[in-house]
């Protein structure tokens, strides 16, 4: 199994924050946030690390970037002509060549769960890929994301990405195990012209065709979009470590 960090985003409603430092080198709790989401990916033992990033911050992820990981460079330069996560997806798969699984993480998603429970549990489902999914306790929060709904096997039957009106509040997560024989159909999903961002519409188009499932975990877990949540991690991160939570958010 091979592991990857996407962190190609502009993440522009954190602007002027991140203009001129990549959303996942924003510091959360003293340590950058990708530190925060290699620390459980390390655990799954994964037999190569890599992230994805573009020109503009590639430079600053390669200086960051602990002897084991592999930086991308998309290539791209602005908003205008990004590829989307998916686009980032089948761009790392071309270049690096691998036909294995994959867990893919977005490198702004936090949580304390177990990589290496979610990955015992998936690998006893087969030829199968997995999200990670979280009971989100608010549902108008819930809107924003993927809301999926499973059998009494756990196998994903609906998912519906960012519904006005959500008839559950299990939310999908950006933590991805994908099956070798799935990243075939990343380049087939992209060819037929579907949507190359957000990650979640490829699972939304992938369960129909393949056997996806839906892992249920306890704990916290955080999607950083907006100042709010950037603060509230930050904060939760500080309180675990000593250190006094802040009334806003600050680098370092």
């Amino acid at each position: 199994m091979k592991a990857l960090i996407l962190a190609a985003g502009y993440a522009t409603r954190l602007y002027p924050l991140t203009e001129s430092v990549a959303k996942p080198l924003l510091t959360i709790g003293g340590r950058p946030m990708v530190d925060h989401i290699l620390d459980p990916i390390r655990e799954a033992d994964p037999v190569e690390l890599h992230v994805v990033t573009n020109s503009k911050f590639a430079s600053a992820f390669s200086e960051w970037a602990p002897a084991d990981v592999t930086v991308h460079d998309d290539g791209t330069t602005s908003e205008n002509d990004r590829l989307g996560a998916i686009g980032d997806l089948r761009f790392v798969l071309d270049r690096a060549g691998i036909d294995d699984d994959w867990l893919v993480v977005a490198g702004d998603n936090l949580f304390d769960y177990s990589l290496g429970d979610y990955v015992r549990w998936w690998r006893s489902k087969g030829v199968a890929s997995a999200v990670a999914l979280y009971e989100h306790p608010d549902l108008e929060l819930v809107k924003q994301y993927g809301v999926v709904a499973l059998d009494e096997r756990e196998r994903v039957v609906s998912f519906i990405e960012k519904p006005p009106d959500p008839a559950s509040n299990l939310a999908a997560t950006a933590c991805y195990l994908f099956h070798r024989e799935h990243l075939k159909l990343v380049a087939t999903y992209l060819d037929e012209g579907n949507v190359p961002d957000q990650p979640g519409r490829f699972v939304e188009w992938l369960h129909r065709r393949a056997s996806v499932y839906g892992y249920r975990f306890r704990g916290e877990w955080l999607d950083i979009g907006d100042r709010a949540q950037l603060l509230e991690a930050d904060n939760r991160a500080r309180t675990r470590a000593g250190l006094s939570p802040r009334a806003e958010y600050a680098p370092g």
